[in-house]
Formats: structure tokens, C-alpha cells, sequence
């Protein structure tokens, strides 16, 4: 039976198709992601917090759910929009089907569409504000209820931990105070993979109690929303930084590049797929990476900073990585753990092998 739903954007542009997942009405930001695969780690990446994400690839669901492979406990993605939705999936690790997941997390979404003409608004015209609503709903009322909606500010409130936990390794050598921005489970299996201990804390513990824990080393993680909603951990950042190596990925790293009085700016549309390439300044060499987001570190206001962009992407060359030496700083805008950068996270553990 379908489920006629309709996808409108504030501009008033709008694209009927069929609903899945969890049936509700929505607001959202509205971006796109070029992955063939991965839809499971994107729906349950905390960075996509508030964001309906277009695939653009055309097939998706064809492949289900799995448990041991959710980027976090409790998805907080805003809806899901594709081509095609396939709800019979061919694969033997599968637990559940996509939809289902997405039932179970209040996650709405959309199938039928065409997806490359709305991937080509959103290039042409950029990132813009928009509903999931019932077919019948007219576009003037749904135009309304977007410009009624608050743009929320809270998302790393919303996602970060509530309270202190702790994931162990065998034989760990070091100890990692992870701030907990929107943290993506796939950073605690590389950090364990090397050797830590993590002691992963709310994204507004005050710099005396991380100080008090004693750490070998500080990881402020990725996480959803504007970098300027989250200045409570810039300030941490502030006070850590020359104490402790630090690491940060994604929010992280616009975090860090705050803290140091570097600016940031909003993109077009984003960066968000699995084969970014990145140039590595320093040795010439490009290195592919998966990527999620809005913002990025302007590159001149480094020029006023210890820090120094070290990566580049090659196809608007923004900044993806930077580094303080003296301060044992760095971080970098793309999810390193992929093979490409597994890399800087033995640049980490170095840091704090050399300052213990």
C-alpha cells in the first residue's frame, strides 16, 4: 500500500513520493551524500543530527541493517531520502531491514523521488531547509511550517553523553579523556585497537576534572551543528591545549582551529561521500577520505595562529587537517580511519609517547 508523502523545500520547489521508515512530519536541513555504500553508518552518524540526507546513489536498503556495524547506540539522524528502497535484503550478516531501523529510531523517510534533480538543486543552489509532510498538505502551509520552525542549536547537547563511561582494552598503555561531541563508535575501536583506555566524558566537563583524570592524551570528537553552538568545548580546548597531545576529528577540528582564533566558514552544499581526495601538503601525496560536513577552518585566518594547514582537498582546496607542533595539537576535518588515515591515529599515540 503506498504511503504518499512529499518532500518540500523553503524555496518552494517540491517532489511527491513514497514514504518509509517512521511516519512523521519533519523539518530538516537538506544535503546529500555520494556514498554507493555505507547507509547504515550515515544513518546512525550523530554528525547528520537535525539533516535529511539525499543519496545519490540509487539503490538503498538492499543490503539491511546489521547490529555490529551502528556508528552509535541511538540514531539521531532527521530523515532519509532515495531513489529506490529496497525492503528485501540479500545479505547474511543482516539483522534488519533498514525501515525497520529507522521505525524504531522515529526516522522518516522518502523513495521515488528523483534524486538527481534535487542532488543538482542543492549543488546549484546550496543546503536549504525543508519538510517531509503528507502529499496533501499544499506547498504554501508547508512553506509556512519551515519558516516556523525554530533552527535548533543544540545538537551536541542532544547527542553527547550524559554522563561519564568507559571503554578498555587489554594491555593499554595509554589513557585517552575522549570529549564526547557526537562520537562515532568506529573512533573508540581505533583508539582500543592501539592501545587505549578512554574515559569518554560530556562534551561540557570542565577542564579541572579532565586534569584531575590524569590523561596521557585528550580526543575531542566529531558531531553535528554550527562549531559556534558548541563554545563551551572551545573553551575547554583553550584550556587544555599545551598540557595534553589532543586530536580532533570533524567538530573537532573546527573546535580546535576556535580555540586557537582561527575562523570558520559554511560551504555551499558540504562535503559528504566516502572518496574525497585530499592533498597531503607536505609530501605531495593524495590520500582518499569519507567526509561529513557543513563547515570548515578558513584557511587565511590560520595566518594569525600557531596552527598550519597541513591537507588540502583538491577539489575546492579547503582546509582538512592542521597542527600545532609545539602545542602537540592537531586535528583533522575527514574521518581518519579508514585505511587511507589509520595514520594519524599512531600520529597520536606518538604524541603521547614522547610527552609522557
Amino acid at each position: 500500500m503506498e504511503n504518499l508523502k512529499k518532500l518540500v523545500l523553503e524555496d518552494g520547489s517540491s517532489f511527491t513520493g513514497n514514504g518509509f521508515g517512521y511516519d512523521c512530519e519533519r523539518v530538516c536541513e537538506l544535503v546529500f551524500n555520494t556514498s554507493m555504500v555505507g547507509y547504515q553508518e550515515i544513518m546512525s552518524d550523530p554528525a547528520y543530527t537535525d539533516q535529511a540526507v539525499l543519496m545519490t546513489y540509487p539503490l538503498i536498503g538492499n543490503y539491511g541493517v546489521t547490529d555490529e556495524d551502528f556508528e552509535t547506540k541511538t540514531p539521531t539522524l532527521g530523515a532519509l531520502i532515495v531513489r529506490e528502497y529496497n525492503d528485501i535484503p540479500s545479505n547474511f550478516r543482516y539483522t534488519r531491514t533498514l525501515s525497520e531501523v529507522m521505525e524504531e529510531y522515529h526516522i522518516p523517510g522518502l523513495w521515488g523521488i528523483d534524486t538527481r534533480k534535487l542532488a543538482r538543486s542543492i549543488r546549484d543552489l546550496g543546503s536549504r531547509r525543508a519538510i517531509i509532510t503528507d502529499a496533501n498538505v499544499s506547498t504554501e502551509e508547508a512553506v509556512k511550517k519551515i519558516s516556523e520552525t525554530p533552527v535548533p542549536h543544540d545538537a551536541v547537547l542532544r547527542v553527547s553523553s550524559k554522563k561519564r563511561w568507559y571503554s578498555k582494552t587489554a594491555s593499554a598503555k595509554y589513557n585517552v579523556v575522549l570529549i564526547d561531541c557526537g562520537l562515532r563508535l568506529s573512533t573508540l575501536h581505533a583508539l582500543n585497537a592501539r592501545g587505549c583506555n578512554i574515559t569518554v566524558v560530556p562534551h561540557d566537563i570542565s577542564a579541572a576534572d579532565v586534569i584531575n583524570m590524569r590523561p596521557d592524551g585528550v580526543f575531542i570528537s566529531s558531531g553535528p551543528g554550527d562549531p559556534a553552538d558548541a563554545s563551551i568545548v572551545t573553551k575547554l580546548i583553550g584550556e587544555l591545549k599545551g598540557k595534553y597531545p589532543i586530536f580532533g576529528i570533524g567538530l573537532g577540528h573546527q573546535l580546535i582551529a576556535l580555540a586557537y582564533g582561527a575562523k570558520i566558514n559554511k560551504l555551499k552544499f558540504g562535503h559528504r561521500g566516502a572518496n574525497h581526495p585530499i592533498k597531503n601538503l607536505q609530501t605531495g601525496k593524495i590520500e582518499m577520505a569519507a567526509q561529513n560536513h557543513s563547515y570548515v577552518v578558513d584557511l587565511k585566518s590560520l595566518d594569525n595562529t600557531p596552527l598550519r594547514a597541513t591537507h588540502v582537498d583538491v577539489l575546492d582546496s579547503t582546509v582538512e587537517r592542521i597542527e600545532c607542533i609545539n602545542d602537540g595539537v592537531f586535528s583533522v576535518q575527514y574521518y581518519p580511519e579508514s585505511a587511507s588515515g589509520a595514520y594519524l591515529y599512531d600520529k597520536f599515540i606518538t604524541n603521547m609517547k614522547e610527552a609522557k
